[in-house]
């Protein structure tokens, strides 16, 4: 036996069928694709959902693929019963500062989302935790988390524990340490603030005239104010007490140049004549 004389075994290997070489080749006049059409031409290929030019079925039937919720929450879910299976077992027992276990109180056990990851209940914190009420609970257990349904709520508090519900705050809060400021209180319309404007306006050295009043040749420099009467600032004081005292020479200079000046009138313009 040489390298030469090995062959394959009869059978194991068949030649490959050539078609469309004529009738001698042995596959018949047309290559056993029929007699013309689609089919029998070169890349003649017809798709399996093709339906003739009919309109398809996937356009016939209305587009009703769903939609995508944007306010779904995805809770990680977790069984009552599961809960009650860890708790007969001891798994919820909390480890003391030198690593020995607690001793077993009457008080209710507390379970909250961290301590059911560290038992392997929970495998995520950064999504809400949800109670579901699957399977039976005979130990007194307080739940924290983020919802309950109504069958889990029932079943904890039968066998005497209890629930709480972890909300989250609809409303911006401010930080720790800063109080929140009120808003200012809005004025209702028409109101007006004269304190307000009386503040804001400019100080000026004239006094209006009704703050000031005139004091007459015989009454004192200063009248006593009212209650009732504004009130004048320090400027308008001292220019009162200044006129007071220089009124009565000021009067004297003006009835002297009354009476050297002579009184003269103005000549009339001559009307137009209207009977022309």
């Amino acid at each position: 036996m040489k390298l030469h004389d090995l062959k394959p075994a009869p059978g194991s290997r068949q030649p490959k069928r050539r078609v469309g070489r004529g009738i001698a080749a042995g596959q018949g006049k047309t290559a056993g694709r029929g007699t013309k059409g689609q089919k029998a031409r070169a890349g003649g290929k017809i798709p399996a959902w093709f339906e003739g030019g009919q309109t398809p079925l996937h356009q016939r039937i209305p587009k009703l693929r769903g939609f995508r919720n944007l306010f779904k929450v995805e809770y990680e879910v977790v069984n009552i019963g599961d809960i009650g299976r860890v708790a007969e077992a001891g798994g919820f027992e909390a480890d003391d500062a030198h690593g020995a276990k607690a001793s077993k109180k009457a008080a209710a056990v507390t379970v909250n989302q961290e301590i059911l990851r560290s038992a392997g209940l929970v495998r995520r914190l950064d999504r809400p935790m949800k109670v579901l009420g699957g399977g039976e609970l005979s130990t007194a257990l307080f739940v924290v988390a983020d919802a309950f349904s109504a069958s889990a709520r029932s079943k904890i508090e039968a066998a005497g524990g209890t629930v709480s519900v972890l909300e989250t705050p609809e409303t911006k809060r401010p930080a720790l340490g800063v109080e929140e400021a009120s808003p200012p209180r809005k004025a209702p319309k028409g109101a007006e603030a004269p304190a307000e404007a009386a503040a804001d306006a400019p100080a000026s050295d004239e006094a209006p005239a009704e703050a000031v009043a005139e004091p007459s040749a015989g009454a004192p420099a200063e009248a006593p104010e009212s209650e009732t009467a504004p009130r004048r600032t320090r400027a308008a004081k001292g220019k009162a007490e200044a006129t007071a005292e220089d009124e009565p020479a000021a009067e004297a200079e003006s009835t002297d140049k009354a009476a050297s000046k002579p009184r003269t009138r103005k000549p009339r313009a001559a009307k137009p004549d209207t009977d022309a």
